[in-house]
């Protein structure tokens, strides 16, 4: 509580309106948890939720205080939340934020072959984005990359719709570091895929390297 009672004074909000506590640093007892529920009694916080949870973590806790969202990895190459906490969400009215929908970066059109990362970057030694896999991936993006084309969009245009088609995602969080980008993921906002194009995305993808990512368990 002492540190947000002071972000919520910088802000000049009291309470804050909306917290998100990441799995690995935040919630990893239940006494932490606890305290976090304490923020909502006390209104420092009005509305909670957890970032990088799986369902079992969140049934665990749920106990002390129910995640309002969760916020998950989840795009083309990292559908493994479509087993468990997605489920989830829908039965427990938990919204979703999916984050990195482009797959860090591997769907923006940017990364090819020559591409390289530095040492402490966790995709310098991903089997992904290095070797035989970034070749596999990359021929396997060329193809919705085409369809994108043909729209008169681009691949990373079509990852948002890809995400939000799925009936427990609300949110597609997509990072934009220029005004290009943002003006980019903007024009995701007028695509629409029908049930024929996920299927034909999901036969296309059947052959890609699976994705993990810079959680905790994507960075061992």
């Amino acid at each position: 509580m002492q540190t947000v009672t002071p972000g919520a004074r910088h802000l000049e909000v009291t309470p804050i309106a909306y917290g998100t506590w990441q799995f690995g640093g935040d919630w990893e007892s239940v006494d932490e948890q606890a305290a976090v529920a304490g923020l909502v009694r006390e209104h420092l916080t009005r509305h909670a939720g957890v970032s990088n949870y799986g369902a079992d973590q969140i049934t665990e806790f749920a106990a002390v205080l129910p995640a309002e969202t969760v916020q998950p990895a989840y795009h083309l190459f990292r559908r493994d939340i479509e087993a468990g906490l997605l489920p989830y969400a829908q039965a427990h009215h938990s919204g979703v934020l999916a984050y990195e929908p482009l797959a860090h970066g591997l769907l923006g059109g940017t990364i090819t072959e020559a591409t390289t990362f530095g040492g402490d970057d966790w995709r310098s030694h991903s089997p992904a984005f290095t070797g035989p896999g970034i070749r596999r991936n990359l021929q396997v993006v060329a193809a919705p990359g085409r369809s994108a084309a043909d729209r008169g969009a681009t691949t990373a245009q079509l990852t948002v719709p890809w995400a939000l088609a799925h009936p427990a995602v609300q949110v597609a969080i997509v990072g934009s570091r220029t005004p290009a980008h943002l003006e980019e993921s903007l024009g995701a906002l007028d695509l629409t895929l029908s049930q024929g194009n996920l299927a034909e995305i999901d036969r296309i993808m059947a052959a890609a390297v699976p994705l993990g990512g810079p959680s905790l368990e994507g960075m061992t």
